[in-house]
């Protein structure tokens, strides 16, 4: 089998599998306890947050351990929401544990500007320049476009806000770009960034949210006061410790140099093959990430058709395949007819080249036959 949706998920490392078994089986103690394993249990997830802190350039600020993105993105979001005549601005471009959050805010009565993409798939900067003003509360964006790999210009997001916007709060989802991407929150003035572990071979089910000030946060969760009282339930710490356990199996600079060599052979392989130029691809920045298109053959039955030869591909957001239709891609200017052909390939540093070339190939054969099918 080759594994070609890692935007999707990632396959766990064995030793945060490891990781996880011990901490489930053997250290097993609630870190809200009062003895003392429970307290040295208490003590192994703050040097979590500390390593967390670490790889995003933090030197202050918060971890707050969540059951993962959607999670992280709702306490974010819906979290530092305050009642008064506050503006909301997202891109249409999130993914939609954002998307919908935002909708939500709409529906609660809050104004909400969502703001378009440029054909690149990265935020539309002077439209987002347009709607920032003096009663902006938040801004979130993604960091990195799970749909098609784009990287939002941080930097100058957030120059826009200390211009037009200075006591709004940023929110930046990650969740593409941790431990694949570099991103320092000091250094940008994130307030709130959201991180899922079974992205980078940890476990599904846990994720974290780093924030700058607390005081900026409220609990959307009640109950016992864990996670000091900003989200209460028993922490995941088989979870949590496995998630340690991948980022330090990471090499972010290495592992981004592999696959960018990934990406930029299997757009080779299949650019060889493709003689009538049916094949179109969304160039973005990340390499991690690429929307492929096929003209006249549907990407669903593409994708269907790759499974049975045990190629596995996406079609978008994983957490969006049931719907029709895609936002994103509109967003960047494909018309409808377009994206139905298109399809996501996603690509992880424990790949080789034979692979993905292989992939390209039976790619390009499968839609081939397709196409005579359907021509």
């Amino acid at each position: 089998m080759i594994y070609l949706d890692n935007a999707a998920t990632t396959k766990m490392f064995e030793s945060s599998a490891d990781v996880y078994r011990e901490y489930a089986c053997c250290n097993f103690f609630n870190p809200s306890a009062g003895y003392s394993k429970a307290r040295e249990v208490f003590h192994q997830l703050n040097k979590v947050r500390n390593k967390i802190k670490d790889v995003l350039g933090a030197k202050g600020g918060d971890v707050i351990f969540t059951g993962g993105a959607t999670e992280s993105n709702n306490l974010a979001i819906m979290g530092s929401k305050r009642n008064g005549k506050w503006e909301y601005v997202f891109s249409m471009g999130e993914h939609p544990s954002v998307y919908n959050c935002a909708k939500e805010l709409s529906e609660q009565g809050h104004i909400v500007h969502f703001i378009s993409l440029n054909k690149n798939g990265e935020i539309d900067y002077n439209e987002l320049e347009s709607k920032l003003n003096e009663k902006t509360r938040l801004i979130s964006v993604m960091h990195v476009s799970n749909e098609t790999g784009a990287i939002n210009d941080l930097a100058k997001i957030n120059k826009l806000r200390k211009k037009l916007s200075p006591s709004a709060l940023l929110h930046v989802d990650g969740v593409q770009a941790f431990c694949k991407i570099k991103c320092n929150v000091d250094s940008l003035s994130i307030d709130f960034y959201t991180i899922s572990a079974h992205k980078f071979h940890g476990p599904k089910g846990v994720g974290a949210l780093y924030v700058r000030n607390v005081d900026k946060l409220k609990n959307i969760i009640y109950g016992g006061g864990q996670e000091k009282g900003y989200r209460s339930g028993t922490e995941n710490v088989a979870g949590i410790m496995a998630m340690q356990d991948a980022i330090n199996n990471i090499d972010i600079d290495k592992n981004f140099e592999h696959v960018t060599i990934l990406n930029e052979s299997f757009k080779k392989s299949l650019k060889a093959l493709d003689k009538n130029n049916q094949i179109s691809f969304i160039d973005t920045k990340s390499p991690y990430i690429l929307s492929v298109g096929f003209s006249g053959v549907n990407g669903e039955t593409l994708m269907r058709s790759l499974e049975d030869k045990e190629v596995l591909v996406g079609i978008g957001s994983a957490c969006s395949t049931k719907k029709s239709g895609n936002r994103i891609l509109e967003s960047i200017g494909l018309k409808k007819e377009e994206i139905k052909t298109h399809i996501r390939v996603s690509f992880d540093f424990e790949q080789t080249v034979e692979e993905v070339d292989e992939a390209a190939k039976i790619i390009y054969q499968t839609y081939q036959d397709i196409w005579e099918k359907v021509k």
